[in-house]
C-alpha cells in the first residue's frame, strides 16, 4: 500500500476526509498498521467530485468484484453508496461515509485532530474517537487493538 502517495493525492485534491482505522492509530504512535487506508469522507457534492477525480487515475474498483464485471467510478457512483472497499493502483482504500460509534463525517471530523503526515496537514481520528469506534465495531481485530490505543491515550494525559 502506498499510504504516502494516497494521502498526498487526497490532500492535494482538497478532499474533505479523516483518516480512521489502523493508519490513524499509527499516526498516534501505534505499532499496528494493516494494508488498507481507511477514510471517512464528506458526502457534499463538491467533495464527491474531488474524491472521484483524485482517485480516478489509480483505477479504483471494488476489491471483491470479478474483473469481468463493469464498474464506473465517478461522482454518481459515490452518491449512490456509503461504503466502498476499493482496490487501486495505490493499494486498498476503504471509503466510509459513517463510522461505527461516531456517526457521519461531521461527527467524525469533530473527533479528529490534525497531524503532519507525509508532508501534509491531515485530519485523523483522535484517540478517544478511535477507541470509541473500535469498541463499537466489535470485531476481534478492533477489540484486540484497544489495549494499545488505551495505553497511548493514557500516556497523552497530563499527570
Amino acid at each position: 500500500m502506498e499510504f504516502e502517495k494516497a494521502v498526498q493525492t487526497l490532500a492535494d485534491a482538497g478532499v474533505d476526509f479523516v483518516v480512521i482505522g489502523g493508519v490513524a492509530a499509527v499516526f498516534h504512535g501505534g505499532g499496528r498498521a494493516d494494508y488498507v487506508l481507511e477514510i471517512c469522507y464528506s458526502r457534499s457534492p463538491s467533495n464527491l467530485r474531488r474524491l472521484a477525480g483524485a482517485l480516478a487515475p489509480f483505477h479504483p474498483r471494488p476489491r471483491e468484484f470479478p474483473a469481468s464485471l463493469p464498474f464506473l467510478w465517478d461522482e454518481r457512483t459515490l452518491q449512490n453508496g456509503t461504503v466502498f472497499t476499493l482496490g487501486t493502483d495505490l493499494g486498498a482504500i476503504d471509503l466510509l461515509a459513517e463510522v461505527a460509534g461516531l456517526g457521519g463525517y461531521d461527527q467524525v471530523k469533530a473527533h479528529s485532530t490534525v497531524v503532519e503526515a507525509f508532508g501534509r496537514q491531515v485530519a485523523t481520528l483522535d484517540l478517544p474517537g478511535l477507541i470509541q469506534s473500535k469498541r463499537a465495531a466489535g470485531r476481534e481485530r478492533d477489540l484486540s487493538a484497544l489495549p494499545e490505543l488505551e495505553s497511548l491515550l493514557e500516556a497523552e494525559e497530563p499527570e
